[in-house]
């Protein structure tokens, strides 16, 4: 792919989301998804690859389902109140169908089944555009939505936290763990944020940040599946021994950053009366935090070192650029201490 071409893509895919953030009218909004899904689509086949092509097949025909849900629901939304306003929308019946609708376009359970078999079509690159800033429009509309009832968001909450949690302890490859741990992530969001749109935003900031540096970690890395974290000792040292760190943080371990998300969602949650809720939400956790670590094991276990002459990898000079690696981990290890500046940042 050429570069004029990479860069109208990601200039239609920034495009469609900012114009979903900006707009308070149904069907500007829906245009936006549109937009937005239409871009990504070319970025993930670029290789050309029967896997890719599969992914971008199955992430086409799920948003386009979402697509006409959504427009269906805010066209009968229409019908019934007269007006096309976002915030306007009050009937149960469109305000249903609309929740199940963004639930499926960001992958929240029980309409996640698609995510990890497209994502683990996708090279990393990609893979990190479709974990972090595709979540961004749908949810920007789902918090728009003033739903009166909470119970439906409650259930696609939790049952997203088990379900992430749940489905990634079998996984052997890198990029469907990824994709179950960002089930269970934005079910966290998804709990607190009709009681806290701040607080929500906040985990979602912290979320994408964890998710990046762990992506760019791996694409530095060039490792894709479970049996080559074995390897990495003999790579790179230094970025091994940050990986645990990253996927400690992803487990939301204290007192990393990950963890300052889960204890304000756990504060905000019990403050509101729902110490049951909160409950389940930490046994749901323990199930993500149990691959995590085990992650962190098959990380540590290097291979036994081989009498070869030649230089060893890690003595190697890197071509990749790693600032950008640095400065997300950085933020994604030690971002804890500075909870009284985000709090006030976000709850102004």
């Amino acid at each position: 792919m050429t570069a004029i071409s990479l860069t109208t893509l990601l200039l239609a895919l920034g495009i469609g989301t900012t114009l979903t953030f900006v707009s308070s009218h149904w069907l500007l909004a829906w245009m936006g998804l549109e937009i937005s899904t239409l871009a990504i689509l070319p970025l993930m086949t670029q290789h050309h690859h029967p896997r890719a092509v599969e992914a971008a097949t199955k992430y086409f025909l799920i948003q386009a389902t979402a697509a006409a849900v959504l427009l269906f629901a805010s066209t009968t939304n229409a019908w019934i109140s007269g007006h096309w306003d976002i915030q306007q929308t009050s009937h149960p019946l469109p305000l249903t169908l609309l929740t199940l609708a963004l639930a499926l376009k960001i992958g929240l359970a029980p309409l996640h089944s698609w995510q990890p078999e497209v994502l683990q079509g996708l090279t990393l690159n990609t893979g990190i555009i479709l974990a972090t800033w595709q979540k961004l429009a749908p949810f920007a509309i789902l918090a728009q939505i003033q739903t009166p009832n909470s119970l439906l968001l409650v259930m696609l909450g939790i049952t997203s936290i088990f379900m992430g949690g749940w489905g990634g302890l079998n996984q052997t490859q890198l990029r469907k763990v990824l994709a179950y741990s960002s089930i269970a992530h934005l079910g966290w969001m998804v709990l607190v944020l009709q009681y806290s749109y701040p607080l929500a935003l906040l985990a979602l900031l912290l979320y994408i940040i964890v998710t990046y540096a762990t992506f760019t970690m791996f694409m530095v890395q060039t490792v894709s599946s479970m049996k080559t974290l074995f390897a990495l000792g003999s790579k790179n040292p230094v970025l091994t021994t940050l990986l645990p760190l990253l996927l400690f943080s992803l487990a939301s371990l204290p007192p990393l950053t990950g963890f300052l998300a889960k204890l304000l969602i756990l504060k905000e949650l019990t403050k509101q009366g729902l110490t049951a809720t909160a409950g389940l939400a930490i046994m749901g956790t323990l199930l993500s935090a149990f691959f995590y670590i085990r992650l962190s094991v098959a990380t540590t276990l290097t291979l036994a070192p081989n009498l070869t002459t030649g230089t060893t990898t890690w003595r190697l000079p890197s071509s990749r650029l790693t600032m950008p690696l640095s400065i997300s981990s950085m933020l994604a290890v030690a971002l804890l201490p500075l909870t009284p500046a985000l709090l006030a940042l976000f709850m102004y």
